[in-house]
């Protein structure tokens, strides 16, 4: 997919309804928001919507802060308890906002001035339905999360390049934009809201359903969004039990075919190097698969690293890919049984 750096040309005329989801955000809503309001887009098409999910600190008196700035607060007050609040506070933004184009972020995120612009220009040009935006770890502050910022340019890779041959699997919802109108002509996050996960990529499997070939990605640096790392393991496992868990609920099959031999390509790995402990030849087989593996990986990654400009980062990928075995393996299991935590609650 080549390079998308020439989305600057036009200035946007497209309504546009940039939509967050906030719970116990406050020490970085307020920079978020900062972000948005300093778009260089014009600001009679530019409406920011920001609910704030339950928070029991000061997120949204910080939210309700910027109202003056044209910021409108949803304070999303839910009685029954409900497994997906995220999807839920969406769709209430959603029923309010009045934009042709629906650009969803977290309340986490940074991104540069031309952000919008970059996005709605690809829109107005190739016409489409459901646009995903590439998602980068920044200011890492560990040996563990420059791993993990590796990682995630994998996982972000993937997407790009499922998208770039037709057939859509993965996207991140730190950075995606869809028609408001052909949210509500699929139903919405309907079918799909029992999961508290999967506002992201469960919904762009709907529009790939109806629409397989107007889902674009707008490989454009001006188009990133940046985000932080986990800070520690038992987080991080948090996140990815809770990315894992949608896996059960892709209505493509093919995807979820996918995802098994993924799976199951790193269980024989892991399995060859505990046998070669005791036997010779299944060492040799998992030298030879994992050197493979780490090329395959290699020739993968230095295109992404050198968009994200974290080609510094490709040294650590032998490392990386032998504690990707255990993580694979593990989160694999984890991920579809049992409940997580996500946002201090216990969800599913």
């Amino acid at each position: 997919m080549p390079f998308q750096d020439d989305l600057l040309r036009g200035e946007g005329n497209t309504a546009v309804s940039v939509l967050i989801a906030a719970r116990n955000e406050e020490k970085n809503i307020a920079e978020t928001i900062e972000a948005i309001l300093a778009q260089h887009y014009p600001k009679e098409l530019l409406e920011v919507i920001v609910v704030d999910d339950h928070s029991t600190d000061r997120t949204g008196a910080i939210i309700a802060s910027f109202e003056a700035r044209g910021v409108k607060l949803i304070q999303l007050n839910e009685t029954r308890k409900l497994n997906s609040y995220k999807k839920k506070a969406i769709s209430e933004a959603i029923a309010q906002a009045s934009g042709e184009l629906i650009v969803a972020t977290d309340a986490d995120c940074l991104m540069g001035p031309d952000w919008l612009r970059s996005i709605v220009n690809l829109y107005e040009r190739e016409g489409y339905k459901l646009i995903s935006s590439p998602v980068v770890y920044h200011q890492e502050k560990s040996y563990f999360e420059r791993l993990q910022t590796l990682e995630f340019l994998y996982l972000i890779g993937l997407g790009a390049a499922s998208i770039g041959v037709g057939k859509p699997s993965t996207c991140n919802g730190a950075n995606l934009a869809y028609r408001r109108d052909v949210f509500y002509e699929l139903g919405g996050f309907q079918g799909i809201d029992e999961l508290a996960s999967g506002d992201d990529e469960l919904f762009l499997h709907k529009v790939a359903s109806k629409y397989p070939e107007a889902i674009g990605f707008c490989k454009s640096k001006e188009a990133v969004v940046y985000t932080e790392a986990k800070e520690n393991l038992k987080e991080f496992l948090r996140q990815r039990r809770r990315w894992a868990s949608k896996s059960t609920k892709y209505k493509e099959k093919k995807i979820v075919v996918l995802g098994v031999s993924i799976w199951l390509f790193n269980f024989f790995l892991l399995l060859n190097a505990l046998l070669g402990i005791f036997l010779p030849a299944f060492l040799l087989v998992f030298l030879v698969t994992f050197m493979l593996k780490i090329a395959a990986e290699f020739l993968f990654l230095f295109p992404i690293t050198q968009f994200a400009r974290r080609s510094k980062l490709l040294p650590n990928l032998p490392l990386l890919s032998v504690l990707h075995i255990f993580y694979m393996v593990y989160i694999g299991i984890a991920g579809n049984t049992g409940k997580y935590h996500w946002k201090g609650r216990m969800v599913k």
